[in-house]
């Protein structure tokens, strides 16, 4: 006998090539709301909302499809963000007590094999740390605690926890010598020292008609109008309440201050005395907003915002812990008025956005930043090219919900990109019972519609009722006027029952059908409709264990079904209720409303369910006799400790007992050994790894991963017919061929009638080897393409599949990815991942990736993500490999877990439990923002001496260069991009250069640690300017004035 052995090809250059024009990773953009948000800031000018978190990244966002993202290289969190106004530059102080200097710049870059002009990223230019005082003990008296930028953007002044303030020059971050302003510096009446320390500095504010001079408060409550030219001390007011915070009324002729107490004061700004010992009155004439201030005996677990203007007064009542706030308001200063358009809170798990210029105040809901975790997400979906009609639906449906779309007021640049090919949705179930359907065909991720499924069944809630809604609070109706709380914002993260969490979800995007499953083994199959409707559900239940001895069910109850008529508002109502029997929850739901069938499996089994007939087709039970823990469910209590310890020593044994056994050598023995040896050397090159086979006793063996519907050979090789496909979790694949009568005869279209009922016959069963547990299953046409999905063949949606050419099968489990051959089931080709990686699968899918070079030229590949965070991508049946990305860190158990792929060859992951990372496999399908942001900066000193500028006469005077940047930021933060020599080299256009101006500045008060009072909550903070209205806020327990527009 010969043997030949084939030498490997290398790499095909023209392959290569036709790779790079198909494929190209790329992390895009993040969707949702940023995770443990602390700091915020606005540039009035620019329009531009910063905000940062104890990560230590940056985001900036404009108006929607407007954004960038900055990550500090120390993951610490930011404590402090403050706008260089109009200049596209950002200050961040981390709680590290650094300083850092960010800024908007440009290069160019290769994307997909094409290079990009123009992309606009967040940068660090620069970064300074503060150092103590020579001879001081601790270097805590040196932690930063407030800053202010001065409106002319060139100096800043550092606030520090020990009551000194030094001075720093800007964009450079440089210390100015000999200039700091420390404590035994400030001179202060003999009676008001009372042998104590004025304390931390606790804010500053720079005179709003008077740049040069600048507010101090130290946290004592002594407050210092201080002269920098002069360097001394024009006026001091001797407060005797812990100071929290200070904002200048809009003249300049008087200030506010806060305090840890709950009230604030108002100060006259009188020329001639150099001392004031009271303040004018406690009370302020025009609208104010503040934060905190209630009672802690009532209210000091209550998170509010307090707006009152005359008479009226509105408390709005948050879920989670307000960060800051601030208003958007006129910067012209030859307004009298601030004239505040909006007030934007940004709070702990949310961003609310209050119109102060429609009565009554309400929200707008905002277009991003939407709170994705506003109940835990259990589950999601993509879909896309979403028909028109549908999606027209969808929107009419989510209008009649809540609050129509108002006025965006953070506008700031100008999104470029252009209209979406395609309306894409993504579905998220929740812990809640909800579904919600997420616009996310751009940049920004916007809300379309929410689903509430817990009106089906009987709960300790009344689900007609708006836990937002105040009058459906009982309690709330019986409390008095004041205060006058209003509850705002949608974060709600109680559950009335966990046995109503979504699981899976299944939509056909053209019968407009829906099916969503749930933890207690409940199955909803949804219709589309544009009216109300009153009307019950009808119910189902279907037994998967089929009277099967043995086994008690000791998990939770099913949930009970509504049986009286239930209101149902436009969009997805309930048609039938399909209760899986043992209750357990849902693992694999769907739907082919084609045909109108729709099957689930949980731990027990699967079944099959006719609902345009209400009948049970199939219930097929998947248990071991030893799978004890699928009885128990994942809300069980009453797991058996016992047992456990009797089946792990039982383990223990039969591995001791099985490795004494020593198979006696006989030539037989020997000869079978030698040739599974040479065929494995015959079958692959590389040196893989050994996979032992897994026991079949082993616990959830039962467990249904997977299910297909397919039309395809599964009988004989001239006869094809509707077939279910099952994999479970022990490596057991089910095949049935389904009788459907009327398939393409009308039947099976919506509202169509037939005879007979759906019949399933059990074709074929296939057991994996190592019983490796079976994640996905798809049957291929005689081209080795996916089918394509209902109604798209009958619709001539998409081409027909090849019916003349023998199909085969795909099934992925966790180790290895394998074809067979239909209906004779022989294996025709396979990839052994584990085997050759030494990772396991975790999620499959099939993509269509476009080229880049060739319009109409695309392929179908198998993407197959692991449990290490990696991506695997190989053609399709051949199984060969062809590209490899790391995508997710592999101890990012949830991220892998919660990972959806697209059909156009994009994937969203959660980052956080707010947010969703979104990725592209595609080099030529890319979802990625691209904006303008107009900036006037001041140029460089060295660019100002290449220019020839004369700068006499002020030693911090500069130039500006305006200039547009075109902005395509990728938002990977493990990306590395080139830092441009100069802000004027390559990308910019011709500046035009003209005197300097200098715009008013926000500035803020913020601090770590919170002082109790004794009588009310401390975390207040407030500003009153000049009708209509000023705010300050409080920043983690310290407090912060918005800005007061000069």
């Amino acid at each position: 006998m010969m043997k030949f052995r084939f030498r490997r090809q290398g790499n095909d250059p023209q392959r290569e090539k036709i790779k790079q024009e198909l494929f190209a990773f790329n992390k895009t953009v993040e969707h949702g709301f940023p995770h443990q948000p602390c700091a915020l800031a606005f540039d009035p000018q620019l329009q531009l909302m910063a905000i940062g978190t104890k990560s230590g990244a940056i985001k900036i966002y404009g108006s929607p499809g407007v954004e960038f993202t900055g990550l500090h290289r120390d993951a610490a969190a930011v404590a402090q963000i403050h706008f260089l106004q109009g200049q596209g530059r950002l200050l961040s102080l981390l709680d590290d007590n650094t300083l850092h200097l960010w800024e908007l710049g440009g290069a160019s870059r290769d994307r997909g094999g094409a290079k990009s002009e123009g992309v606009v990223y967040l940068e660090e230019k620069r970064n300074y740390s503060l150092l103590g005082r020579p001879g001081l003990e601790s270097c805590s008296a040196s932690r930063v605690t407030v800053l202010l930028l001065l409106s002319s953007c060139d100096l800043l002044c550092v606030g520090t926890e020990g009551g000194g303030i030094h001075f720093l020059d800007l964009p450079r971050l440089s210390l100015r010598d000999n200039q700091s302003l420390l404590l035994d510096q400030v001179i202060i009446p003999e009676d008001y020292r009372c042998g104590k320390s004025l304390g931390p500095v606790e804010s500053l504010q720079e005179h709003p008609k008077q740049p040069g001079k600048i507010l101090i408060g130290y946290s004592r409550g002594l407050v210092v109008l201080w002269d920098l030219s002069t360097r001394n001390a024009e006026h001091m007011f001797l407060g005797k309440q812990q100071l929290e915070s200070l904002v200048w009324e809009r003249s300049g002729s008087s200030f506010v201050s806060s305090h840890s107490d709950g009230g604030y004061s108002v100060w006259a700004v009188a020329s001639g005395n150099t001392y004031t010992h009271q303040p004018v009155s406690s009370s302020i004439p025009y609208v104010v907003l503040y934060s905190g201030g209630m009672p802690r005996a009532s209210y000091g677990d209550r998170h509010c915002v307090t707006i009152q203007q005359d008479k009226q007064h509105v408390t709005l009542d948050f879920t989670s812990r307000v960060i800051d706030f601030f208003t958007v308001h006129t910067t012209d200063p030859e307004h009298d008025y601030d004239d505040p358009k909006a007030l934007v809170v940004l709070l702990e798990e949310e961003l609310v956005v209050i119109d102060l210029l429609t009565t009554g105040w309400p929200s707008v809901p905002p277009p991003y930043l939407a709170p994705l975790h506003s109940s835990a997400i259990t589950t999601s979906c993509h879909l896309d090219n979403v028909p028109a009609k549908l999606w027209d639906r969808l929107a009419a449906a989510g209008n009649s919900q809540g609050a129509q779309p108002g006025s965006w007021p953070i506008c700031g640049g100008k999104n470029l990109a252009p209209p979406p090919r395609q309306q894409e949705l993504l579905l998220t179930g929740h812990e809640d019972g909800t579904v919600r359907f997420w616009n996310v065909s751009a940049v920004a991720m916007t809300p379309l519609y929410k689903l509430s499924t817990a009106n089906v069944f009987h709960t300790d809630c009344d689900p007609n009722d708006d836990p937002l809604d105040p009058t459906n609070d009982p309690e709330a109706l019986q409390e008095e006027e004041w205060p006058p709380f209003r509850k705002v914002g949608c974060f709600d993260p109680y559950s009335d029952d966990p046995r109503l969490g979504i699981q899976k979800i299944s939509l056909c995007k053209y019968s407009c059908r829906l099916v969503v499953a749930g933890t207690a083994g409940q199955v909803i199959v949804l219709g589309l409709s544009d009216e109300w409707s009153d009307h019950t559900v009808d119910v189902s239940t279907v037994d998967l264990l089929q009277d099967r001895e043995g086994f008690t069910w000791k998990g939770h109850d099913r949930l009970e079904p509504r049986a009286s008529t239930a209101p149902f508002p436009p969009g997805f109502q309930p048609l039938v209720l399909v209760q899986a029997l043992p209750p357990a929850s849902v693992t694999s739901v769907m739907l082919h409303a084609e045909w109108n069938l729709v099957a689930f499996g949980t731990s027990h089994g699967f079944g099959l369910f006719d609902y345009h007939r209400r009948t049970a087709v199939l219930a097929r039970c998947t248990l071991h006799p030893n799978d004890s823990l699928a009885m128990e469910g994942p809300l069980s209590r009453v797991k058996s400790l016992k047992k456990s310890l009797r089946q792990s020593f039982r383990r223990i044994r039969k591995s001791r007992v099985s490795g004494k056994k020593r198979p006696i050598p006989t030539p037989t023995s020997k000869i079978q050994e030698a040739n599974a040896a040479l065929a494995d050397q015959e079958e692959v090159a590389p040196v893989q790894r050994r996979i032992e086979p897994r026991s079949a006793d082993d616990s959830l063996s039962g467990v249904v991963r997977c299910l297909c519907f397919a039309d395809t050979y599964l009988r004989d090789g001239t006869h094809h017919g509707p077939t279910l496909w099952a994999g479970t979790n022990s490596g057991s694949v089910y095949a049935y061929a389904l009788e459907v009568p009327g398939v393409g005869s009308g039947r099976g279209r919506p509202g169509g009638e037939g005879s007979g009922c759906v019949e399933a016959v059990l074709g074929k069963e296939i057991q994996l080897m190592h019983r490796a547990p079976v994640v996905s299953v798809c049957v291929l046409d005689g081209r080795g393409k996916p089918l394509p999905e209902p109604y798209q063949a009958s619709l001539d949606l998409a081409t027909a599949p090849d019916m003349t050419n023998p199909h085969s099968v795909l099934i992925a489990s966790e180790e290895q990815l394998k074809v067979f051959s239909l209906p004779k089931v022989g294996a025709k080709t396979k990839f052994k991942l584990t085997a050759h990686e030494g990772c396991r699968v975790r999620r499959v899918a099939m993509v269509t990736v476009c080229s880049t070079a060739q319009e109409d030229y695309s392929e179908t590949s198998l993407v197959c993500l692991t449990n290490l965070g990696d991506l695997h991508l190989f053609n399709v049946p051949a199984l060969r490999p062809q590209v490899r990305y790391d995508c997710i860190r592999k101890e990012d158990i949830s991220g892998i877990a919660s990972c959806v792929f697209t059909r156009n060859g994009q994937g969203f992951y959660l980052i956080s439990p707010s947010e969703y990372q979104r990725f592209s496999l595609s080099a030529k399908v890319i979802t990625e923002p691209l904006c303008t942001v107009e900036l006037e900066r001041p140029l460089e000193t060295h660019i100002r001496s290449l220019l020839h500028t004369n700068t006499s006469g002020d030693t911090h005077s500069s130039l500006l260069e305006t200039h547009t940047l075109l902005a395509v930021p990728g938002g990977d933060y493990n990306r590395t991009w080139p830092r441009s020599p100069t802000p004027l080299e390559g990308y910019l256009q011709p500046p035009t250069y003209h005197p300097e101006t200098r715009p008013s500045i926000a500035h803020k008060d913020l601090r770590h640690d919170t002082t109790q009072g004794a009588g009310a909550n401390p975390d207040r903070k407030i500003t009153s300017v000049t009708q209509p209205t000023q705010v300050t806020h409080p920043s983690q327990g310290r407090y912060e004035s918005a800005p007061v527009s000069q």
